[in-house]
């Protein structure tokens, strides 16, 4: 039976760690922390990535901690208008045969981590840093900040868009900074003003800037994260930094009362420097030998489409269906054809992926001039939205894709 090696405790991680181990495989997990937690704030999970965390079996425990928004609103960060709706709820259930959900990032980290620790085919390690990596015919040796080892049959790089595997595979630089930051906070939906709480996904539209707004945990918090176009300084490869909620206000001082409200009532925000890679321009950007790159280590994305961790759920569960197709999970299957077949499986992964991967993150730039525009291009969009609403709102071609 094939081991699979998994360098990364994320989303992107513990996904490929379930769908790998739920298809039959052996999986063993190295993640560097000591401990396994998520950062952050507030996710987006459209219907594409909800299917798959579903056949996952996470149905009832998302349910539990997920918020349902029943539409989501455009609005004009100056004056506050309405631009356009996109009804969800119900409506994308019946579209797509699942909802569109907001959920805290620690909150999906949790639940995936509580399926794999009753997986007795899952080894998770931390304090394991992985430090390089070699491979030959019959497998993947990787070498662990302790001068331990490990080995399995293939490995999977889910480190990161910072990863250190992809440099020491692939040597293609770092993600370079797209001169936008995030600011990110959530906030008790009862600690708000009743005027400024709500259950619903709004996006707020401005020139050089717009912020994003959702329920999560249940819709008793409101995430909230604003981008406005700068330069941060420091490591970027950290984007938990401390924000001055001034910063913020002063760039938000010519919104309209109801959004400058909302970020004033907002006393602390943790700053997110965007760094991104082009989109991806083939195959060979995915997999080399035994090695796979999984979510951010492959497709580092803007948040403009929501659908980062999207794309690396979808990888997981594309992944581990190309895997068990193949035989590569059967017992017995060490040592046979299937083994010796890894890398081609690997390059099939690839081949159904990138360029799905590639279309969301150039989508994703896309929007973000788009929300940022100023001018005749800020009039245009607002113009458009108003005609026709809905239709440019929803995305069929992404909400109904991804692994089948």
């Amino acid at each position: 039976m094939g081991k699979v090696l998994i360098a990364g405790g994320g989303i992107g991680g513990l996904s490929t760690a379930l769908a790998c181990s739920r298809a039959g495989g052996q999986v063993s997990l190295f993640e560097r922390a000591a401990e396994f937690s998520e950062v952050g704030a507030g996710i987006q999970l459209g219907p594409n990535a909800v299917r798959v965390l579903y056949g996952m079996g996470l149905k009832d425990d998302m349910a539990r901690v997920v918020a349902f928004p029943d539409r989501l609103q455009v609005r004009n960060a100056l004056s506050g208008g309405v631009l356009g709706t996109l009804r969800l709820g119900s409506a994308a259930v019946r579209r797509y045969g699942a909802p569109y959900v907001t959920i805290h990032r620690a909150d999906l980290h949790t639940l995936l981590l509580a399926q794999l620790r009753q997986r007795d085919e899952v080894q998770l390690n931390v304090n394991s840093q992985v430090m390089g990596l070699t491979q030959s015919d019959a497998g993947v040796s990787l070498k662990l900040a302790d001068e331990g080892q490990a080995q399995g049959q293939l490995l999977i790089a889910a480190d990161g868009a910072w990863s250190a595997l992809r440099q020491q595979l692939w040597a293609d630089g770092v993600p370079q900074p797209t001169g936008h930051l995030a600011y990110r906070a959530m906030v008790l939906q009862s600690d708000l003003p009743a005027t400024l709480r709500s259950q619903q996904v709004t996006a707020w539209l401005g020139p050089k800037l717009h912020v994003v707004q959702y329920p999560v945990r249940g819709g008793t918090w409101l995430n909230v994260v604003a981008i406005v176009h700068g330069q941060a300084q420091g490591d970027m490869s950290h984007w938990d930094h401390s924000a001055n909620a001034q910063d913020l206000q002063r760039a938000m001082a010519v919104t309209c009362a109801p959004l400058s409200d909302l970020i004033g009532a907002i006393g602390h925000w943790r700053l997110w420097p965007l760094s991104i890679r082009p989109p991806m321009t083939g195959a060979h950007q995915h997999a080399k030998g035994r090695v796979a790159l999984l979510g951010d280590a492959a497709h580092p994305m803007v948040p403009y489409l929501a659908q980062g961790a999207a794309m690396a759920i979808e990888d997981a569960a594309t992944l581990a269906k190309v895997l068990a197709g193949a035989g590569v999970f059967s017992k017995g299957s060490v040592g046979t054809d299937a083994n010796s077949q890894i890398p081609a499986l690997l390059q099939d992964y690839a081949a159904q992926r990138w360029q799905r991967n590639a279309q969301v993150q150039a989508r994703a730039i896309r929007n973000g001039e788009i929300f940022h525009a100023t001018g005749l291009q800020r009039v245009g969009r607002d113009l458009a939205l108003r005609l026709l609403g809905e239709a440019l709102l929803d995305q069929p071609w992404l909400y109904s894709g991804g692994p089948a």
